[in-house]
């Protein structure tokens, strides 16, 4: 802007008087664009009418030139303001076209129209786009909430179904059974303690500047299945546990993201036996680790409630946060009653390009059970 009116000043000087108005507005007009950002509709009004009064004194000069500042700032509305709000500003630009020709000759009117019709579209293009990266940049954060709620509703449903569970036993035993119900008290201890360490893996996704994870408070995943059954054991389920495929340790498992999703499924459906299959008393959990996809099934040989119980809390949308892990990886998830009795849970988790595609993250899910 400095050197602009430092040109104008030096091409004014020794002019007449007309000259040196036209080089006074064309400074106000440039000068103007410095409030550009705070205020373009305004600097869109300043500009077009300095503009307007330099193309009047000297028609010579092309409406397109005479109004060049104006359009920068139709280009800085478009890109700062609302559509509609910088159509209205571009429509106004357009008012003056007729006047093009004069300097312009045949081609003055489309040219000017065209100059108008690039200021918008650059102006709108730039505000698209950072919409659009904002909308990109909240959908990240709306989906890495929903994946702590998931996670944390995983850990907290089947920690408390288990210790509710076991806490139950301990009572009816306590007197007659004081051993028994000493071991109940210390499988809700273990189970507690493994629930919390789970929950400070899930917690320091809040806390920057939080401590180096402790060892073993990593993700969980497949490595940690038997864990995961004493668990159920201990509140009274017979569980048998079958892999096929290579082992974890050998370090060719599955992806994070497909390791921990398995997990969660089996996880959830061992805490839904618990909190709805009456009568169940034996769970058969089987991983079947293929080149491209991870099969679990867990099934059981309860019957359905007709309620959970009331002493555990939930409303029953366990399935459908299952469903959405296995979906967002590619995958598949299938449950239902069996025709002899039970209910079969069986999972289908491609360990490919969608697997790829998910990062090797923890997939966001939403919902409780």
């Amino acid at each position: 802007m400095v050197a602009v009116a430092a040109a104008v000043a030096s091409a004014a000087a020794g002019a007449d008087r007309r000259t040196a108005l036209a080089a006074g507005l064309a400074v106000l007009q440039f000068g103007a664009l410095r409030w550009v950002p705070r205020r373009p509709a305004a600097v869109l009004g300043v500009t077009a009418v300095t503009g307007l009064a330099v193309f009047a004194l000297f028609p010579a000069v092309t409406l397109t030139g005479a109004l060049l500042a104006a359009q920068i700032a139709l280009c800085a509305l478009a890109a700062t303001r609302p559509r509609r709000i910088s159509l209205r500003g571009a429509a106004a630009l357009c008012v003056p076209a007729p006047l093009a020709p004069v300097a312009g000759g045949g081609l003055g009117l489309p040219l000017y129209l065209l100059a108008v019709a690039l200021a918008w579209t650059a102006g709108e293009l730039y505000r698209t786009r950072r919409a659009r990266a904002a909308a990109e940049t909240r959908r990240a954060v709306a989906e890495e909430r929903a994946r702590i709620a998931r996670d944390v509703h995983d850990v907290v449903a089947h920690t408390v179904s288990v210790m509710v569970i076991q806490a139950s036993a301990a009572e009816d035993g306590f007197t007659a059974r004081p051993e028994q119900a000493r071991q109940a008290l210390r499988d809700i201890e273990a189970v507690g303690r493994s629930a919390l360490t789970e929950l400070r893996w899930l917690l320091r996704a809040f806390r920057d500047d939080g401590p180096a994870a402790e060892p073993g408070a990593g993700p969980p995943g497949l490595a940690r299945l038997d864990a995961l059954a004493d668990a159920a054991r201990a509140a009274g389920l017979s569980v048998l546990v079958r892999r096929d495929g290579p082992g974890d340790a050998a370090g060719d498992g599955p992806p994070a993201a497909v390791d921990l999703t398995a997990y969660r499924i089996v996880q959830e459906a061992l805490t839904n036996v618990l909190r709805h299959a009456e009568g169940a008393a034996e769970v058969r959990v089987s991983v079947r680790l293929g080149a491209a996809a991870v099969d679990v099934e867990v099934v059981d040989d309860g019957r359905p409630r007709p309620r959970p119980r009331a002493a555990l809390p939930g409303t029953g949308n366990g399935l459908t946060g299952m469903r959405e892990r296995a979906a967002l990886l590619g995958g598949s998830l299938r449950a239902g009653p069996l025709d002899g009795g039970g209910w079969r849970v069986h999972a289908t988790l491609p360990t490919g390009h969608a697997a790829a595609a998910a990062g090797g993250t923890t997939p966001p899910g939403e919902g409780s059970t």
